[in-house]
């Protein structure tokens, strides 16, 4: 299978406006004859929904929450990426450009990542029209602040809840069309598989969660926006609800998976405190401007941090990355936290922590300031912890956060099945093996506001689209497929519950497939995950039946898919040999313990085809080329 991106040619300043104009347009009275399917009411299936309904086109939208308002965007708490150079410090659509390629470890093409520089400069304006409630300086001025990988100041934000702000903003557009009958809510309805017809993406089959009702829906092109897949791991910052099931579903219909080992560790993160937990607890990098990490000088010391003179601490990213200080990218702020509490200098009762202090910032700027900026993740901490964060530091550790991995898009954003989109996390498109911090809110407003709308005109004017029945053999075998696998996992009869097989399952992709991968340990994984999936099918228990309300079957069906997905992420990661961003393979580091790729032999994307029941899957691969951002070895010294 040869893998066409269709990235434009030529100056990269001008490549998105040159594309968009010779794409071919739908007339405004024909969009009302189009039906378009967005699966996911986030930043990116919320914006794409409302915007494309805008347009005219009809517009039916599908989420499993009761409201599109509890999508996992609005956890979203640091802010968003623009390149408005509001401080005048040097920023630049191509500086944002070139740190984010930079800070993908150049595993991303240089097309994609350019046209997301250049729409950021959009979304802070469309936000402010909708009233997102921005920061700003007494001036009157938007303010910013500074995130990971970055040296200048190109972050606006809403306190510790720009995710919310910028979802509500979302949420009003959406609703608006849904008042004016552009767009027809489906809440409480998960997507469980794809319809395919002559080879195009016409419909999906869902089940309404409230009675169970397995039904199709067809369209003329279907947007997914299901966000990503950190849940695999089980503990992770993402919402208990968040899944895999919809791209991996559209997998298994023949949609190419793009690099499932690419996971982001989060590094400020509550630290893990006992088994019983469920989810972990994201801390905002926004809180490494002013905040310190350390860890004590030497191993073994417990006293507690008050207690520890200046001498005896260690500001180990301050020591080690002077440039760039606390402010270094996730990935590389995540494996020094590791490693010094693999030294044995970790903090707290389980050692698997480190210090992020606000001591120096509230003596310098006051802890009224301090609590303007931060004072919502400062109260939840506390509320979590029971430790007061303005008296003593917080304490941090690593933690799976979001998944650059996701299904293969080509520059408009569909997948290699015609008609089938791919927006925001659930993509693969912008961030390569590793995502600057504020990036992700700004990818999904780009896709969902600015880039879909503008593409996906192009396949509806170059396609005829023939009226689908519900008596079509093609949806009637995709609803009997959904059927199949629930009654499948209602008749198991097992004694274990879902969660138990869940937490099992993520500690081995933890372990082996986590913050440091190697080749034995890929494949001690590989070896116990098929067995433990068959334990699963055998053996699960899943209360309930299947025309009611029934979480323990959504969480059994979610579940199931993980148990694929982590399979074919250890694949993807034994077959990288080489360490890059976010996928650090301890026989590949440089002498100073760096990420060392290997450009010459993995430079590019790997797609992965579902080939059928226990068949191994097959890999495609996208070349990558650089031409404006040469690869190097990063380095943030």
């Amino acid at each position: 299978m040869e893998l066409d991106s269709k990235s434009p040619t030529g100056p990269i300043e001008t490549r998105w406006d040159r594309h968009r104009f010779n794409l071919k347009l739908v007339n405004p009275a024909n969009k009302r004859k189009h039906t378009i399917l967005v699966v996911g009411t986030g930043l990116a299936g919320g914006s794409a929904a409302a915007s494309l309904a805008e347009l005219g086109y009809r517009v039916q939208c599908f989420c499993f929450q009761d409201s599109p308002r509890r999508a996992h965007s609005i956890a979203a708490q640091g802010g968003i990426n623009a390149a408005k150079n509001y401080h005048n410090d040097g920023d630049s659509v191509y500086r944002l450009f070139y740190d984010t390629v930079k800070g993908g470890d150049f595993r991303a093409r240089e097309s994609n990542v350019y046209r997301l520089a250049q729409v950021s400069l959009n979304i802070i304006d469309q936000c402010v029209a909708q009233g997102v409630p921005f920061a700003r300086e007494y001036s009157g001025y938007l303010d910013n602040r500074s995130f990971g990988g970055a040296q200048v100041s190109r972050t606006f934000y809403a306190r510790g809840q720009t995710g919310q702000q910028l979802l509500l903003g979302a949420y009003q557009a959406l609703q608006h069309q849904v008042g004016l009958g552009g767009v027809e809510m489906f809440p409480r309805t998960e997507m469980l598989d794809l319809i395919v017809i002559d080879g195009r993406a016409r419909g999906i089959v869902t089940r309404n969660l409230i009675t169970g009702k397995v039904e199709s829906h067809i369209g003329d092109a279907v947007v997914l926006g299901t966000g990503g897949y950190g849940n695999v791991y089980y503990l992770s910052t993402n919402a208990k609800g968040s899944n895999t099931t919809a791209i991996w579903r559209a997998y298994k219909r023949g949609a190419l998976f793009a690099n499932p080992c690419f996971t982001q560790i989060h590094p400020t993160c509550i630290p893990v405190s006992g088994e019983y937990q469920s989810k972990l607890t994201l801390m905002s990098e926004s809180l490494r401007n002013d905040g310190r990490v350390w860890v004590p000088a030497k191993r073994g010391d417990h006293r507690a941090p008050s207690a520890i003179p200046e001498g005896d601490r260690d500001y180990f990213l301050e020591r080690k990355y002077p440039s760039f200080g606390n402010l270094v990218p996730r990935d590389v702020a995540s494996r020094n936290a590791k490693a010094v509490c693999d030294e044995g200098r970790g903090v707290g009762e389980t050692s698997l922590a480190v210090y992020l202090d606000f001591r120096d910032a509230i003596s310098r700027l006051g802890a009224h300031v301090i609590r303007e900026r931060y004072g919502n993740l400062f109260d939840m901490y506390e509320r979590i912890t029971g430790e007061d964060p303005y008296d003593v530091p917080m304490r941090i550790y690593p933690a799976i956060h979001y998944t650059m991995g996701g299904l293969w898009v080509d520059y408009n954003l569909m997948s290699n099945i015609p008609g089938l989109y791919v927006i925001g996390e659930a993509n693969f498109s912008d961030h390569g093996a590793n995502r600057l911090g504020a990036s992700a809110l700004m990818q999904g407003l780009a896709d969902g506001y600015f880039v879909l709308p503008n593409t996906i005109c192009d396949y509806l004017a170059s396609n005829k689209f023939d009226k689908v029945e519900a008596s079509h053999a093609a949806v009637r075998e995709a609803e009997s497929n959904v059927t199949q696998i629930t009654r499948r996992l209602l008749e198991a009869k097992g004694t274990r519950s879902v969660d138990s097989f869940h937490r099992e399952l993520g500690k081995i992709v933890w372990e082996y497939c986590g913050m440091a991968r190697n080749e034995a340990g890929l494949k001690h994984a590989l070896s116990l995950i098929p067995p433990l999936r068959e334990q699963f099918w055998r053996e699960v228990k899943v209360l309930g039946g299947a025309e009611e309300l029934n979480q323990s079957l959504e969480r059994a069906g979610r579940v199931a898919d993980f148990f694929e997905l982590a399979e074919l992420m250890c694949l993807d990661a034994l077959q990288r040999n080489e360490s890059c961003g976010g996928h650090f393979r301890e026989e590949y580091q440089t002498p100073e313990g760096e990420a060392a790729r290997d450009d010459a032999n993995y430079s590019y994307v790997a797609a992965w085809e579902y080939r059928g029941v226990g068949q191994p899957p097959a890999l495609h691969k996208e070349p990558l080329t650089f031409e404006y951002v040469h690869p190097a070895q990063r380095s943030y010294k």
